[in-house]
């Protein structure tokens, strides 16, 4: 079900930290995004509806579609160009092989679109694209693309990039050491308990989006210290979430939420230039004299004390702390798609084309969660040199940037020598379960996801072989007994008697939001679910000809919660209002709907009571 992660038992592990977010083996993976399915897929999903007659009739139309597109199309290869000229655009009063050729090149622009019907949106412009636009990714780019701004981009960034304008081809490299860095940090559990004389304060930056406020309270919690700095995004859609933050915020001197709103989308740019924008409003505040720059999201929670992690940075507070892919880079670039070229808009990440990496410089990457000290942060916020100006153009319009900007530039910077291969973190990594392709809906790349942590994953968190210090995933909606053990494990046990620590709510519903952020079957459900609540209690709580019970609806629903105990779903609570019949005045009631666990078959098979169990 939805609520529950139902996964194989896995072989016991030595713990890993290959932070790349796109599967391993990608040669195998088709990264093509024109189409839920491919041409030939489709081709053949046809072919076998139809029998033989019909198939032999559907393939002689193609192959005559074919022949008349060559034929318009006067030798231009498979490769779909789409011309722009000022004949085609502005010329209306063309003859109708002119209108052919037109219809022809908009099939082409739309040829891996999946149609509504038999026709297909035409593409239009503000300004007709200053280049021919040749090649399957831009033009499937610019036909599933949902506006026109987006579309315009799109021809823009592909003229620039054909014109040679829009890559640095070289790039310097300033660093004096041959090949990476190699720093070893010391582990010592036992030396870190002791608090230096000159401890560092950590500058936390929190990316957040979704609605699990309470999870991001419980972690953020976890993490608080006075002496600490807490600046926190939350994404542009999420505007519940956004609403719960800043009530929190207001009740601390050291927490702050940006004043700008990203959509930061899985493999986007926009994810990097958040980072870049918090970092320069972090250097910025001058009344905050942060050491370190460390980010997070509400799926991370620490393995290890405040105490801790504060003894070991001050101890190397001149390195900075990332995780490497490994040695074989040429595989990482194909693997991350550096070698291409993406645009992200509407939303989403489009492929265009090829591109090469720029000579001078050691491209490198990992993970995208890493600690860096004041300096470096400086460094790439303000720094207008050649490796960073032309980085940052780079990685503009790369897949997954901030998974290796930060490596690329410090390991080809002045501060190349203080690169330390960990990020301090540990992440569930698990191939089989979180690579597929789930992105695709975003992204024109194959990518994958950690998996959520559970009690059977505890006893990697106590190992001591490296520094680690947060972990990630983890979702309270999934599991929240991780969570307690490892707030027993750090600060030990909450007091006897306190109320909660076994339950959690999630918000899927607040007024504020507007009905119309619900679907019509959602909103129909939550009045049913609020309507059945006051029959109960109609039914239930009074006696014949006794008005104090008794409640006429009124309005849309004020909250929809999902309510879990012990980690089983407990069903909905519905906030919503209703005049009590009574004294004629207007209350705010609660309905909780649970799910029914106990049903009967209203006609069994005669067989039917070979059947021991059975869960919907």
């Amino acid at each position: 079900d939805g609520y529950f992660s139902h996964r194989p038992k896995e072989k016991m592990r030595t713990d890993s930290n290959n932070e790349n977010s796109v599967p391993k083996d990608f040669e195998n993976i088709d990264n093509s995004n024109f189409a839920p399915r491919t041409q030939r897929q489709k081709h053949q999903s046809e072919l076998v509806k139809k029998p033989l007659s019909k198939q032999k009739e559907h393939l002689r139309k193609k192959l005559e579609e074919e022949k008349m597109k060559k034929n318009l199309l006067l030798g231009k290869n498979s490769n779909e160009v789409v011309q722009f000229s000022d004949h085609l655009v502005k010329n209306s009063s063309s003859s109708n092989s002119n209108n052919n050729l037109k219809a022809v090149h908009r099939s082409s622009r739309h040829h891996h679109v999946k149609k509504k019907g038999n026709s297909s949106p035409e593409l239009t412009y503000d300004q007709p694209p200053k280049c021919e636009v040749t090649g399957k990714e831009a033009i499937s780019a610019m036909s599933r693309s949902k506006t026109k701004q987006c579309r315009q981009e799109i021809a823009e960034v592909y003229c620039q990039h054909k014109h040679g304008k829009l890559m640095p081809e070289k790039v310097t490299r300033f660093c004096k050491l041959e090949g990476k860095a190699n720093n070893n940090v010391q582990w010592d559990e036992d030396s870190v308990e002791y608090m230096p004389a000159n401890p560092v304060r950590i500058a936390f930056v929190l990316v957040v989006h979704g609605r699990a406020s309470r999870q991001l309270q419980r972690m953020f919690k976890a993490i608080y210290h006075k002496d600490h700095f807490y600046y926190i995004h939350v994404d542009k859609r999420s505007n519940y979430l956004h609403r719960q933050v800043l009530q929190f915020a207001n009740q601390y001197p050291n927490v702050r939420v940006t004043s700008w709103r990203m959509a930061t989308i899985w493999g986007g740019a926009s994810l990097l230039t958040t980072y870049l924008q918090a970092m320069r409003d972090l250097m910025e505040m001058n009344d905050w004299p942060w050491d370190f720059f460390i980010n997070l999201s509400a799926a991370d929670y620490p393995i290890r004390t405040n105490d801790q992690l504060v003894a070991f940075l001050s101890r190397y507070r001149d390195m900075n702390f990332l995780k490497s892919h490994g040695r074989d880079n040429a595989r990482f670039i194909r693997k991350q798609g550096l070698d291409r070229l993406f645009l992200e808009c509407d939303t989403h990440m489009w492929r265009l084309g090829d591109r090469r990496i720029p000579e001078g410089i050691a491209v490198d990457g990992g993970s995208d969660w890493f600690l860096l000290n004041r300096k470096f942060v400086e460094y790439v916020t303000f720094s207008n040199d050649d490796l960073v100006t032309k980085m940052k153009r780079f990685y503009t319009y790369t897949l997954l940037p901030a998974e290796s900007f930060f490596h690329t530039v410090l390991e080809n910077s002045p501060y190349c020598d203080t690169m330390v291969d960990n990020n301090l973190r540990i992440t569930n990594w698990n191939r089989k379960l979180g690579c597929k392709c789930q992105y695709k809906h975003i992204v024109d790349w194959c990518g994958c996801s950690p998996n959520d942590f559970k009690p059977a994953d505890f006893h990697r968190f106590q190992q001591t072989a490296r520094p680690t210090f947060f972990a990630r995933k983890f979702e309270a909606v999934v599991n929240q007994e991780i969570i307690g053990q490892l707030d027993y494990y750090l600060y030990g046990n909450y007091p006897s008697g306190t109320p909660g620590l076994r339950s959690y709510w999630e918000n899927v519903y607040d007024e504020p939001d507007g009905v119309h952020t619900l679907s019509d079957v959602a909103l129909t459900m939550y009045h049913a679910f609020s309507r059945l609540g006051l029959r109960r209690a109609e039914t239930s709580f009074h006696a014949a000809g006794d008005n104090s019970c008794r409640y006429y609806p009124m309005g849309h629903p004020v909250s929809v919660h999902l309510y879990f105990l012990a980690d089983r779903f407990q069903g909905f609570l519905i906030r919503h209002h209703a005049t009590n019949l009574a004294v004629s005045k207007l209350e705010t009631l609660e309905t909780w709907v649970m799910p029914k666990k106990v049903f009967k078959v209203a006609s069994p098979p005669s067989d039917f009571g070979r059947l021991q169990f059975s869960e919907v």
